[in-house]
Formats: structure tokens, sequence, C-alpha cells
């Protein structure tokens, strides 16, 4: 009973680590509420200088100073202090606190310049981000990969940085949760979702394919051009069936039973090596 009770608990070990495998999760998209029709929203005021175009709603509670429009120019609705601007608010806490509620996170340097990132929860162990040259985002051939990237305190980009987009990522699944304020440098390129606790900051000639979101504090603009982000939705063909009727079988139109795939193959034959070697380890060492 003694040696049969070892083995039993090898094989649940390893059953309960292939549990947790499929319960850990991967980043999920942020749902904005009635906050996702704004491109530019903040809490206290909104100031632009120069040309700058966002398409997008434009939305301030409970401030209500909104200058330089013109000549700036908004290719959406303006909400000031109305109840369109009220709820997106609301739904702008819902949203940023559940990017702030985003597991597991994987740590990695404050610079993401000079690096490329697959899809998921990020933060640094400085609680800050700055982009100095390129950061590549790589979708790895999936459009719904969504990636989180969580500052404790600030986001700042230098000028002519860039975040690239590669292998159909997308910057609607992109978010930038921050815990004071972001600041994008002079002719910088960015892509994805701000939310910011404070205030966003984006300098002269800094452009945004995304959404900027300010809690609490003011949004400040220098011809700039900001593009509410909006995800392609994938092209799903009808359904046509190719099959051959077999001679005797009536033709259901339903496709074939599902084979396993090479991968699935080399999956399972591990487990099933893994468990075999523990049963022999134990087999041998109590001589069963």
């Amino acid at each position: 009973m003694r040696k049969f009770n070892k083995v039993s608990v090898i094989v649940l070990a390893i059953a309960f680590t292939l549990g947790l495998s499929g319960i850990i999760r991967a980043a999920t998209t942020v749902n904005f509420g009635t906050a996702d029709d704004f491109a530019v929203m903040a809490g206290s005021t909104i100031t632009n200088t120069g040309s700058s175009m966002i398409t997008g709603n434009l939305g301030l509670n409970p401030g209500t100073s909104v200058t330089g429009f013109p000549p700036g120019i908004i290719n959406g609705t303006q909400h000031v202090a109305n109840p369109t601007a009220v709820q997106a608010q609301i739904d702008l806490i819902t949203a940023y606190d559940n990017a702030v509620g985003q597991i597991p996170v994987s740590t990695v340097p404050t610079e993401l310049g000079g690096t490329t990132k697959t899809a998921g929860v990020y933060d640094s162990a400085a609680g800050t981000f700055g982009i100095t040259g390129t950061l590549t985002l790589d979708a790895q051939g999936d459009p719904s990969a969504v990636f989180i990237f969580k500052a404790a305190s600030t986001l700042i980009t230098a000028g002519a940085s860039n975040v690239v987009l590669a292998n159909g990522a997308q910057a609607c699944n992109v978010f930038w949760q921050v815990g004071s304020s972001a600041t994008l440098g002079t002719d910088s390129t960015f892509k994805g979702n701000i939310l910011a606790l404070t205030s966003i900051t984006l300098t002269t000639g800094a452009n945004v394919e995304g959404r900027v979101l300010a809690r609490n504090g003011a949004v400040t603009l220098d011809t700039n051009t900001i593009i509410k982000a909006i995800c392609a939705v994938p092209v799903t063909p009808s359904p046509v069936s190719t099959l051959t009727p077999v001679p005797g079988l009536p033709n259901t139109g339903l496709p074939p039973e599902e084979k396993s795939t090479p991968w699935n193959i080399v999956i399972l034959s591990g487990i099933l090596m893994l468990v075999s070697t523990s049963l022999v380890v134990v087999l041998r060492k109590h001589k069963v």
C-alpha cells in the first residue's frame, strides 16, 4: 500500500501541474464601455497648441475647460461635463482597474526600446517604463493578441521613438496603465491605449494610434495626431462542404473526425514518458 501511494502521489502531482497550466490565463482585452468612443479624455482640462487632429470623441469631466480647438480639429463629438462625459469617466475607472488587476505579470527592465515583446502582461521593478528607439510588439500571427504594460508611476518616451506592430498585432489590443502621468516625446510614434491615473502630455509632433485617457488630471497636446484604434473584424468565410460522399454513406456535410496534430502527439508522448519514467524509478527503488 505504501508503494502504491508513492506512485499515486507522483501521478497526481503531474496531473495537478498540467491542470494549473490550463488555469493560468493570458492577458485579456480591457473593456472601455462607453469610453470606447473617445480618443481623448481628461478629468481637469484639455489644452491644445497648433494643428492637432483628433479622430474620435473628446471628453472632459468634471473639468470644463477645453482650449485650442480651433486651430485643433476634432473628427468626432466633444462632450464636456455632460451625462455622456460623466458615464465615460465612470467606465474609464472600471477599465483602469481591470488593467491594474491583469495577471500573470512578467517583470522586465524599464527600458523597452530595442526589445520585442509578445502578448502578455508586463511591469518593471522600478515601476516606470521608457521607450528610446523602437519597441516591437509581435502578435505571432494572432490578431487578438493582447499586450498590457503596467507602470506603477510613469511612462516616458524619447523623441523620435517608435512602437511598431508586427505579425498581426493591433493597436486596439495594446494597453498602457500608468499609475501617475505619461509623456510622449517629440515626433514619436506611439501605438496603444494610455490609461493614466493623473495626466498625459504629448509633446510637439507626437502621434498616437490608440487612445489618450487621463482619469483625474489634464491632457496637453501640441500639433499631434490621435486616431482612435479600432480592431479589424476577421472575415469568416461561409462554410462550404467540400466532402466527397463515400459510396453507401450519406454526405452529412460534417467534417471528418479531427485528427491529432503533430504537436499534440509530441506533447502527449512527452507526458507519457515523464509518467513512465517516474513509475519505473519508484518501482525499482522499492523493488516492486
